[in-house]
């Protein structure tokens, strides 16, 4: 409609949003016409229409996220029953999606519910619907390119491994073929008009929005408060740097999974470039961090403590988003809920041994400068300091009154202590990743 202005509420994500987002209005409208009348809704609230914007969020959940969850628990885990019930439930417990999505009005589960379609497919043998799946969740949210790296060098390496003259040339082919195809049907009502094509990507990619939003926990929000770096360094310049420095973080884990295309490499090469992305990338926002969650989420039984650490440091460092949204007693007994199921269900405590946190081959290395170094007592040891830290900020945010002269000082320093997490994190996925011995089997299904 020509008469709305985008500049108040534009949509700036892919088609297949847009679409949702008018199933949405039209079920809305049905309802209460109030709730999407043009200009007199601006700003609309009320508790009814609250409710609605949640039930759509659940009704996304039932169709999209949870059905691919428990296939995923079900089918391409090991185990007995009560174990992969024990895996889902987390997985379905993650704090940070609950309250972004149902909290913030927003539908994350669907981009990472077919995303996790994607890996579901590819686990199966499924790589053509696999592909299908990761294009939809690529036309739902841009932001599910933080993911594209690992899911083209896993289908390219599948293709090479098979032979680039044979079997492997007619795979790369048909996946061609499939994603073209599919791209080409969400971006279909655009199509007749290649300026509409070029103003939707415009505002799928705003490149004048800046390097980071708000006090994200990436390295340019952290490194901001000893350089200022938008104001040194031309646009162009941040963008070239933002380029360069994630391309180069995503490489070593990219190559480790064409060379070697299971599913146990694509999880990890997924957390891994993902994370690139999130401490790297440019113009991230806090919410981004969600994107490293999902597949940090599929290795929770795998990896069940450093998985539980980063889902509750991931979680945490959105605190001054969801106190902006009022959702501080959510955002406690969420927290408390995930912390102590994930824990005890898992074992996650008990399973610290140096075979069982991937860290064989660290430890030969630092064997020989620290003989008396028990790793295990470390890594646990760091995870309660960490949770004591997490919880002293969050009571300071919530209680205290930051000084007259630094008014930001609570979400700057959950901004760093949560990156200096993402950084160790993402050096320990990676040398899980790139140290993983060459016989593991790590689940069913993983080749």
């Amino acid at each position: 409609m020509n008469d709305n202005d985008l500049n108040y509420w534009g949509l700036d994500y892919p088609p297949l949003t847009a679409y949702h987002s008018l199933l949405c209005a039209h079920v809305a409208k049905l309802i209460d016409p109030t709730w999407v009348e043009l200009y007199a809704s601006r700003g609309h609230e009320s508790p009814s229409h609250k409710l609605f914007m949640r039930a759509t969020v659940f009704i996304a959940d039932l169709v999209i996220y949870i059905p691919a969850v428990l296939l995923y628990c079900f089918y391409l885990r090991d185990g007995s029953a009560k174990r992969r019930v024990a895996v889902a439930l987390c997985i379905l417990l993650y704090p940070g999606l609950i309250l972004i999505d149902y909290g913030h009005f927003q539908y994350n589960s669907v981009s990472l519910g077919l995303a996790l379609w994607a890996v579901v497919g590819l686990g199966l043998g499924q790589d053509l619907l696999g592909s299908v799946a990761f294009s939809l969740a690529l036309n739902y949210k841009q932001m599910e390119l933080y993911h594209s790296l690992p899911f083209f060098c896993y289908l390219l390496g599948k293709c090479v491994k098979q032979g680039l003259t044979g079997r492997g040339l007619f795979l790369l082919l048909k996946l061609s073929v499939t994603v073209l195809l599919t791209f080409a049907l969400c971006w279909l009502p655009f199509l007749s008009d290649p300026g509409q094509v070029l103003q939707v990507l415009c505002r799928v990619f705003p490149v004048g929005r800046g390097l980071f939003e708000d006090k994200v926990a990436n390295t340019w929000c952290s490194l901001n408060v000893l350089i200022k770096i938008r104001t040194i360094l031309p646009s162009q310049i941040q963008l070239l740097c933002s380029f360069v420095l994630t391309l180069l973080a995503a490489l070593p884990s990219s190559v480790k999974l064409l060379a070697k295309p299971t599913l146990w490499q694509l999880k990890l090469a997924l957390v891994n470039s993902s994370l690139a992305f999130f401490l790297f990338s440019y113009h991230v926002h806090e919410k981004s961090i969600l994107l490293p969650a999902l597949p940090v989420c599929l290795l929770i039984n795998d990896l069940p403590l450093m998985s539980i650490w980063f889902l509750l440091v991931s979680n945490f460092s959105m605190l001054p988003l969801f106190m902006k949204d009022g959702l501080l007693m959510p955002y406690v007994v969420t927290t408390l809920g995930f912390l102590f199921f994930s824990v005890y269900l898992l074992s996650a405590l008990e399973r610290t041994t140096v075979a069982e946190l991937r860290l064989e081959s660290y430890q030969r290395l630092t064997h020989a400068c620290l003989p008396t170094l028990n790793l295990c007592s470390v890594v646990k040891w760091k995870f309660f300091l960490s949770l004591v830290g997490m919880a002293a900020l969050s009571l300071a945010s919530m209680l205290l009154d930051p000084p007259a002269a630094l008014p930001d000082l609570f979400p700057v320093l959950i901004s760093v202590f949560s990156f200096l997490h993402f950084l160790g994190l993402f050096v320990y996925f990676n040398l899980v990743q790139l140290t993983e011995p060459s016989g593991r089997k790590n689940q069913k299904k993983a080749n």
